[in-house]
């Protein structure tokens, strides 16, 4: 398998923690989001991902993109070890969980729109602060009710069982902490950060870990 990464995009975290935990190797393509005006719109890339985005996931002939997609194509081809519950009410809930994040805080914060605010919409500095934080904060809040409710035991989203829940939240709490989002509302939120951290799926394929991980810290 080849994936096509950046060692910043939280979609692509998620796809790098699901291959690291299933324990399948990958050969990794980094493409720079921003180097030149952004790799991923150079027409090579584009010839694979139309949208020119990261992640994408190649095996034999067959080109994945979108990487709650690619997660669940994972699942099917290598159940073990698993990512989603075997009850059909608990796999709903954990979808609807990384959903919340991969379709409802993602998509309004991330370089495209964050970029289009600016150039195209003329936002200004704090006003584009204001906007991200206003969207992941009515996220996370939203999170923090939904899995903090009575009877949730951790360590993780569901109790013991990690998921795609989990795999989803790590990366966005990381981009909440580079925007200067104050965290502290939300502990179990931090707390189930900790727990996934405490894994190698999550550190080793971590931002800082990667390579194509900038020796200087990146703008």
């Amino acid at each position: 398998m080849e994936l096509y990464s950046y060692f910043r995009s939280s979609a692509a975290w998620r796809v790098r923690i699901a291959l690291a935990y299933k324990g399948l190797r990958v050969d990794l393509h980094p493409v720079h989001l921003l180097r030149g005006g952004g790799e991923q719109y150079e027409a090579g890339y584009r010839a694979l991902n139309p949208l020119g985005v990261v992640p994408t996931l190649i095996e034999g002939s067959r080109v994945f993109t979108q990487s709650l997609a690619i997660l669940e194509y994972l699942e099917d081809l290598h159940p073990e070890p698993a990512l989603l519950p075997s009850d059909p009410a608990d796999r709903a809930h954990a979808r609807a969980l990384a959903l919340v994040i991969a379709c409802d805080i993602h998509p309004l914060n991330n370089l495209r729109v964050l970029r289009y605010l600016e150039t195209t919409l003329g936002v200004g500095a704090r006003e584009r602060e204001a906007w991200y934080h206003n969207w992941i904060t009515l996220g996370l809040k939203a999170l923090e009710i939904e899995i903090a409710r009575p009877g949730w035991r951790g360590p993780f989203c569901l109790d013991a069982q990690l998921t795609f829940a989990d795999i989803c939240l790590i990366p966005q709490l990381y981009n909440a902490r580079r925007f200067g989002v104050d965290l502290l509302p939300y502990p179990t939120l931090v707390g189930i950060e900790q727990a996934c951290l405490a894994l190698p799926a999550f550190t080793e394929t971590a931002p800082g870990n990667q390579p194509d991980t900038p020796r200087e810290p990146a703008p």
